[in-house]
């Protein structure tokens, strides 16, 4: 099926050039969005939220390896990327269907998150493949639903494909989250506790409530003191998840159980930077380079060292709707802005110490 000719514009925040906040810019002229591959769908966007990573994209954070996956063969005659739709997170409603799509229907309550190298969510309407769409929960508003499938996939990638826990595995294991107040940490520390692990969270001290009332077992105010000290007074850990990376990574790894299996590992990694850098040849190679040489490093010590990153998916996002709609996964919602408000958003999550997700209502007033 054909995108309705009628339509050949919409209301979109946009950027034309990389920079800071001013760089944002609502249109009425936007592109309609297209069906070009049998299995896509168009969303009508009723809610969107921001991830550190549209900081970053805005900043011009990846554009190399983000060019390259949108345009891998070069054909696109200008080399531009421009003008690129911010977002990542959505809830709405099924509009359209490819002709492949057998699982969604027109009408349906969807959530997804959209990978980076696509046109994001900041938008009235929004493409995605159908193994990235997901049944929104039940219980949730799109608003409410809008806040968790960027962090709540980021989580997952970390914990479970590459952490390798789950549900049957993770009962009683020792696990430290660095940077817990945020939304990846948010959502990880009501999953590791959905799974029966013991959790101990790091965070600032007015984050602390939040942390209790989402389950964790031990709270850490990393403001309190030398972080590293307290940390090294408590048992071991079988499983460290850390959002914060930089020092962290140098003395976090002392503190897993050896020879046990235990991982680390870290959202914090320099691969988009080294082919912005470098250029994808050699970015990609001194990635490799690094990666292996730490991982390396690390076994000998008795302890798994691992990078993780953001994997869009529907399939695990349907698993993740079963634990929202059993009640075991909240929503962790800082701040609700309008879809006029977009460049106010993007400043308060500058801000930085946001307890939760600041999210966009797409369809209240424009």
């Amino acid at each position: 099926r054909a995108s309705p000719r009628a339509r050949c514009a919409m209301p979109s925040w946009v950027i034309d050039r990389y920079g800071r906040n001013d760089v944002l810019r609502f249109t009425r002229d936007m592109v309609f969005p297209t069906i070009h591959f049998p299995n896509e769908v168009i969303i009508k966007v009723h809610a969107a939220s921001l991830n550190p990573i549209d900081l970053s994209m805005r900043s011009g954070y990846g554009a190399t390896a983000l060019n390259m996956k949108r345009d891998p063969l070069k054909l696109k005659t200008t080399e531009t990327e421009f003008p690129l739709t911010l977002g990542r997170d959505v809830s709405g409603v099924v509009m359209e269907c490819g002709l492949s799509v057998s699982y969604f229907k027109p009408g349906d309550e969807v959530w997804a998150a959209i990978p980076p190298w696509k046109q994001g969510t900041l938008s009235e309407f929004v493409v995605a493949s159908g193994n990235e769409v997901s049944f929104k929960p039940k219980c949730l508003s799109h608003t409410e639903a809008a806040s968790l499938p960027y962090v709540g996939l980021t989580a997952w990638s970390a914990v479970n494909q590459v952490g390798g826990l789950n549900q049957s595995n993770c009962s009683g294991k020792r696990v430290l989250i660095l940077g817990a107040s945020g939304g990846v940490g948010t959502f990880a520390v009501q999953l590791l506790k959905a799974w029966g692990a013991d959790v101990t969270a790091v965070c600032s001290h007015d984050a602390s409530t939040l942390m209790k009332k989402l389950g964790a077992d031990d709270v850490i105010d990393y403001r309190s003191g030398n972080l590293e000290e307290q940390l090294k007074t408590l048992p071991l850990f079988d499983f460290i998840l850390d959002n914060v990376g930089g020092s962290t990574e140098k003395w976090a790894l002392d503190l897993l159980k050896k020879w046990s299996g235990a991982t680390y590992v870290t959202l914090v990694t320099p691969f988009l930077i080294n082919m912005d850098k470098l250029g994808v040849a050699d970015g990609m190679l001194q990635t490799g380079v690094t990666v292996g040489s730490k991982t390396v490093k690390h076994l000998f010590k008795g302890v798994h060292y691992r990078w993780a990153f953001f994997m869009p998916s529907g399939p695990s996002l349907d698993e993740i709707a079963e634990l929202v709609d059993s009640g075991k996964i909240q929503p962790v919602i800082d701040q609700v802005f309008s879809f006029s408000e977009v460049p106010k958003a993007f400043l308060k999550l500058e801000g930085g110490h946001a307890r939760g997700k600041t999210v966009i209502d797409v369809i209240g007033k424009k």
